[in-house]
């Protein structure tokens, strides 16, 4: 168990703060800030330990999920969706088209495009994956209304960056073909 000592007094945020960048000065939030921290390990650690077991870790489940969620992402996409390089992908990739759990095929109006696509073997690896998550999820929401969910909901979507959207968070927020507003 950590040993926090929780008498010591923060330190403000001094010149880097909002202040600094012109925004209204807000109390900092570190109730939320630690949840956030929090809720983020133990929402990515139940998986990680089923991916130790593969030799496999976040950055795996991350193209496991996006691959599967949206069949025949290309390359590129996949990239802008999880703002890393091609170097980064290219190891994780090579090491789930080689244990066959995704599939690259050519474009078929561009033969250079690879399109991805999860084999069954990654569909079962990716359920066993989000049946972890969905049920945290659903551990999480049990108590709340219908408005406490879509509350929470609400919440997540304004801490994403909307400035510069990729496409498959536009197709995350399209909801009966129109674009949500946040």
């Amino acid at each position: 168990m950590a040993v926090l000592n929780f008498s010591a007094p923060t330190a403000a945020m001094g010149a880097a703060g909002p202040e600094a960048s012109g925004r209204r000065p807000a109390e900092t939030r570190w109730d939320i800030i630690e949840l956030l921290f929090f809720a983020y390990r133990d929402f990515v650690g139940d998986p990680d330990h089923v991916l130790e077991k593969f030799g496999f870790g976040r950055a795996h489940h991350r193209v496991m999920h996006f691959v599967h969620r949206y069949p025949g992402l290309n390359v590129a996409d996949l990239l802008e969706v999880l703002r890393i390089t091609k170097q980064s992908l290219g190891r994780v990739l090579k090491q789930l088209l080689d244990e066959g759990y995704i599939v690259q095929k050519a474009g078929d109006a561009d033969r250079r495009q690879r399109l991805l696509f999860a084999t069954a073997k990654g569909e079962a690896l990716v359920a066993q994956l989000a049946g972890l998550q969905t049920d945290r999820i659903a551990r999480a929401l049990r108590g709340l209304d219908a408005s406490g969910a879509e509350a929470v909901r609400k919440f997540l979507l304004g801490m994403i960056d909307h400035d510069d959207p990729d496409k498959v968070l536009e197709a995350i927020l399209r909801v009966d073909g129109k674009m949500v507003k946040v």
